[in-house]
């Protein structure tokens, strides 16, 4: 699909390494990007429309109510604070945590190193609005090179059929390349496994009324990958 905004040169995500030597799940290796069986379980509205959400931007339009931080703080920030630099893994859960038992057992119950656990609340916005925040995250900053490749899972708590996550690997010039365009539905119950550092992404949101997701980063290594193997199609 055509779009009058396209990132250039300039945008910050050319910049963020793509090739380190951090071992990474196999099972991303093709596309960067898996989608798991739907969630076996429901979540009750209560958990994630009574947290706590903070103003704080990222792919359009959002708040973000914050279950785990790299201090236990209700904070929307990366883990590389001046002082106390650290990767995206090692998070503590907030106050918001204890109203939401049935997602906190779930991020636990996965068995890998976690870092940033968030609840998304995004308004709609159409393909051209959504393309505008086109990103690649910046997950693996301070992270040793020996330790597992932060990537991120989404599991979507409303249903939104027809919005979707917009998925581009990098051409040569580290732009988003539209031949390699993925889109994955964004259904009640949807998992996904997405490698963000590599892939630049966004979520088309047409709807009417705002979309609700469980964002988590993991830690790659051997029980992440038993988990996502557990939990494919």
């Amino acid at each position: 699909m055509a779009t009058a905004f396209w990132p250039t040169a300039e945008h910050w995500s050319v910049e963020i390494p793509l090739d380190t030597p951090h071992p990474r799940v196999a099972a991303l290796a093709g596309h960067g990007w898996l989608q798991l069986s739907n969630a076996p379980f429901e979540v009750p509205d209560s958990e994630f429309l009574s947290l706590e959400y903070m103003d704080w931007k990222s792919g359009g339009d959002t708040n973000f109510a914050p279950i785990a931080t790299a201090d236990g703080e209700l904070d929307c920030r990366g883990f590389w604070n001046d002082g106390d630099e650290r990767p995206d893994k090692d998070a503590r859960f907030t106050t918001n945590a204890d109203k939401c038992p049935t997602l906190r057992t779930y991020v636990e119950s996965i068995g890998a190193n976690f870092g940033r656990v968030r609840i998304i609340k995004l308004e709609p916005q159409d393909h051209e609005t959504a393309m505008r925040s086109f990103h690649r995250d910046d997950n693996n900053r301070f992270n040793p090179p020996d330790q597992g490749w932060v990537v991120r899972s989404w599991f979507e708590l409303t249903d939104n059929p027809d919005s979707y996550m917009l998925l581009m690997e990098s051409g040569p010039d580290g732009l988003p390349d539209p031949t390699t365009e993925s889109r994955i539905p964004l259904g009640k119950g949807a998992r996904v496994v997405v490698d963000t550092q590599r892939l630049w992404h966004v979520v088309v949101h047409p709807g009417s009324a705002p979309r609700y997701a469980l964002i988590t980063s993991f830690e790659s290594g051997p029980n992440l990958t038993r988990w996502i193997e557990s939990q494919r199609h």
